[in-house]
C-alpha cells in the first residue's frame, strides 16, 4: 500500500508534530506500507533531507498553471524511478491531508483550487482521501464556497477539529454521514527532554507567533510586542522570570529577540526537534503562547497554559479542554494579565487546574485514538 502524507512538514513544528504523528498511527497498523510525500527544494517546507530521515519516498507532483506537470513523469522508465523512489500520482491508495489551518478565507483561494482539482483526480482514480482533523473556515467568497464544496465531494472522510469549522462546513454541504468531529491528534505523542531543560530555571515559557501580526488586519509588530511586555512585566512582578521557547521559524525567533531586548534580557531557546519542543511545555510548570500546537503539548500534559490567538481555533481549543479562563485578548492590560497569571504562579490555583487539564485531556486522546480508528477502517478498503 501507498500512503501520502500531505500538507504537513518540517518549517512549521506544529505541521511535522502532526506529520511524525500520522506516520506513527498508520506505519504500525501498516507497516508493510510505503509512505510519499511531495518533494520540496530546500528553503521549502519539504526539503529532501528531512523528509529521507523518515523514509519517505518522493511523490511525482508539480502543479502549475493548473497542469499537473508530475504526470510527465509517467514516460520514465519503471525500473528508472524505482531507482529515484519516485511514486506517480496513480500509484497512491490513501492520501492523507494534514494541512492543519489552510482552507479558509485567511489563507487565500489558492489552497482550496488544489485541493479541489486534486481530489477530483484521486477520486477518479479509485483512492481513498481523506482529510484529518484541521480547522476550517470560513468560507464567504463564492469562489471559496464553490471550490471547497466540490472537493468535499471527492472525499471519504473529513474531521473537522472543533465545534465552529464543523458548523462552517455543515453550512456549505449540511449534515453528512463523512464529515466527523475530531480533536487534533499530536496529543497521541510522547514528547522528549533535550539535554539544556533545567527544571528550576524553565518553569515558565513564553511562545511567540509571528502569525498574530500578518494575519490579523491593523495589527502591528509594536501591539503584539507590547502584549507580550506586559505579559513579561506580570511575571516580574511576582518574582517569576520565564523564558522564550520558539516553536517555529526565523520570524518568531526576531520576536523573541526583540522582546527580549525591550525588558532587559530573557533567555530565549530555539528547538528544532517537535518532540524536544512538546517534551519542554510538557514538563514546564505554565505557558503563556500563541502557537497553536504549542498549547496543544502544554494542556495535553496538564500544564496549565495563558493562549493569544488569531483565529477562532484558539478559543475553540480552549472550550475543549474546559479551560476557557486561559484565553487572553491583546488589549488586555497588565491588571487583567495578572489576574488570569494567577491562575499559573500560584500553587494551589495550578494544581487544581492541571487536575481537571489531565482530566479532559485523558477524555481527548480516547478521541482521537477513535478518529484514527475510523481512518484505518476506511484505508483498509483501499
Amino acid at each position: 500500500m501507498w500512503i501520502e502524507i500531505r500538507r504537513a512538514g518540517f518549517t512549521n513544528k506544529g505541521a511535522e508534530l502532526m506529520l511524525r504523528a500520522t506516520l506513527e498511527q498508520m506505519s504500525s497498523e501498516f507497516p508493510d506500507a510505503r509512505f510519499v510525500m511531495q518533494p520540496g527544494h530546500d528553503s521549502s517546507s519539504s526539503p529532501y533531507l528531512a523528509r529521507a530521515r523518515l523514509g519517505f519516498y518522493q511523490k511525482a507532483s508539480l502543479w502549475r498553471y493548473r497542469v499537473q506537470w508530475g504526470d510527465f513523469a509517467r514516460f520514465a522508465p519503471s525500473k528508472l524511478r524505482e531507482m529515484f523512489g519516485l511514486v506517480l500520482d496513480h500509484q497512491v491508495d490513501v492520501i492523507l491531508d494534514a494541512g492543519g489551518f489552510v482552507y479558509s478565507d485567511q489563507w487565500g483561494t489558492g489552497p482550496v483550487q488544489e485541493l479541489r482539482r486534486s481530489t477530483t483526480r484521486w477520486r477518479r482514480r479509485g483512492a481513498k482521501v481523506i482529510l484529518l482533523p484541521q480547522a476550517f473556515g470560513p468560507f464567504t467568497t463564492p469562489s471559496m464556497r464553490s471550490e471547497f464544496s466540490r472537493a468535499f465531494e471527492n472525499t471519504d472522510l473529513v474531521f473537522a477539529r472543533d465545534q465552529e469549522s464543523y458548523r462552517n462546513i455543515v453550512e456549505l454541504v449540511g449534515e453528512q454521514k463523512k464529515l466527523r468531529l475530531a480533536p487534533d491528534f499530536t496529543n497521541l505523542l510522547e514528547g522528549e527532554l533535550p539535554g539544556w531543560f533545567n527544571a528550576q530555571a524553565h518553569q515558565f515559557c513564553i511562545v511567540p507567533n509571528a502569525r498574530m501580526i500578518d494575519k490579523q488586519p491593523g495589527v502591528r509588530s509594536s501591539d503584539y510586542l507590547a502584549f507580550l511586555e506586559r505579559v513579561v512585566a506580570a511575571f516580574l512582578n511576582r518574582g517569576v522570570k520565564p523564558f522564550v521557547l520558539i516553536h517555529e521559524g526565523e520570524e518568531d525567533h526576531k520576536l523573541g529577540e526583540a522582546l527580549s531586548a525591550r525588558v532587559g534580557g530573557l533567555e530565549v531557546r530555539v528547538e528544532r526537534n517537535p518532540l524536544l519542543l512538546k517534551g519542554v511545555l510538557g514538563n514546564c510548570l505554565g505557558t503563556v503562547g500563541s502557537r497553536y500546537h504549542g498549547l496543544i503539548s502544554s494542556l495535553s500534559s496538564g500544564v496549565p497554559s495563558l493562549g493569544i490567538g488569531w483565529s477562532h481555533k484558539y478559543a475553540e481549543l480552549f472550550s475543549e479542554y474546559e479551560f476557557p479562563e486561559g484565553m487572553l485578548k491583546l488589549g488586555d492590560e497588565k491588571s487583567m494579565i495578572a489576574e488570569k497569571l494567577d491562575i499559573l504562579l500560584d500553587t494551589r490555583s495550578r494544581q487544581e487546574a492541571s487536575d481537571r487539564l489531565m482530566q479532559k485531556s485523558e477524555q481527548i486522546k480516547t478521541q482521537a485514538r477513535a478518529m484514527w480508528g475510523e481512518v484505518i477502517k476506511v484505508a483498509r478498503g483501499a
